[in-house]
């Protein structure tokens, strides 16, 4: 059978050379725009040696940048779990037979999906303290933020993950007697989960970017504490936005790579077949595919 794909076609001879001439047109052009960014820094002395000292000193991580990134992650991290427990609770609860349930949890996930991230956070903070009549700390209100409308938008990838499955599936597993929990449990989620895969990773790391909006509400992420503090100290606020940049570029692509290392494990293990024990007293098979037969004793 011919492993060639009817969606892809390799290319020709003068494809791979349209290909490497336009691949290096673009290379040069993409070198001459960042000599053009380095140049304008430069006449504006944004290279200077003065600016950039200060992460030489062990006290700008110490105090600005580390303090910073440890809130961002602690946020980031605690987010990404209740949004993932967010998400499949309103996935099942979105395609539920019942009415009183869907209908409920759409109008929910709906709603969170429109509304602002900066606007929620904005509203936890300020205005939920008036209805349970108590102050809410602006960790609290982020994560808070971070979950209603990150949540709401891994509900709907749920959910389209779900749709996506053969019906057979579920059929099947009726057929024996499973109850709809279970199927939901054992069946449909894991599977959903590992086709959507991609969409959880990236809505996931929106959602570790989103921690700047933290801000708002004064709470010292690491863009606050990398960026806006560490410039009024030190008048370097393009260095430090770069550095912090540099830092959040790193823990993004960390977690991609988490991400698909989980999937290629995941699949591995799904796809393994266990090795069949032969019974003691089976006759051997021979190289050729024939029965070795024994020859009796005495």
């Amino acid at each position: 059978m011919s492993t060639t794909s009817v969606l892809y076609d390799h290319p020709g001879p003068r494809a791979r050379v349209r290909n490497t001439v336009l691949s290096v047109v673009f290379g040069v052009a993409l070198l001459g725009l960042l000599y053009w960014i380095y140049t304008k820094f430069d006449q504006a002395n944004q290279w200077e040696p003065r600016l950039w000292e200060p992460f030489t000193r062990s006290t700008t991580w110490t105090q600005f940048i580390l303090p910073g990134l440890w809130a961002t992650l602690k946020a980031a991290v605690v987010g990404m779990l209740l949004s993932l427990a967010f998400g499949i609770v309103f996935a099942v609860g979105r395609i539920s037979d019942h009415r009183w349930i869907s209908v409920p949890a759409g109008a929910v996930v709906e709603f969170f999906r429109a509304v602002p991230l900066l606007l929620m956070i904005f509203f936890v903070f300020y205005g939920l303290p008036y209805v349970i009549k108590q102050p809410v700390t602006a960790f609290w209100a982020v994560v808070i933020g971070l979950t209603l409308y990150n949540g709401s938008v891994l509900a709907e990838a749920f959910r389209a993950g779900i749709r996506s499955l053969p019906a057979g599936q579920s059929e099947a597993a009726y057929a024996i007697g499973m109850r709809k929990t279970r199927v939901m449990q054992l069946i449909l989620i894991p599977q959903a989960a590992r086709a959507m895969l991609p969409i959880i990773v990236s809505q996931l790391v929106v959602l570790l970017k989103d921690t700047a909006l933290g801000y708002i509400v004064a709470y010292p992420e690491l863009l606050q504490r990398g960026v806006n503090d560490l410039a009024a100290n030190y008048g370097n606020i393009i260095a430090a936005a770069m550095v912090i940049a540099v830092i959040y570029i790193v823990i993004n692509s960390m977690l991609t790579w988490f991400a698909g290392w989980l999937d290629r494990r995941s699949r591995v293990r799904a796809f393994r077949v266990p090795k069949q024990t032969a019974p003691a007293n089976a006759p051997d098979s021979t190289p050729e595919g024939g029965v070795t037969v024994s020859e009796p004793q005495g």
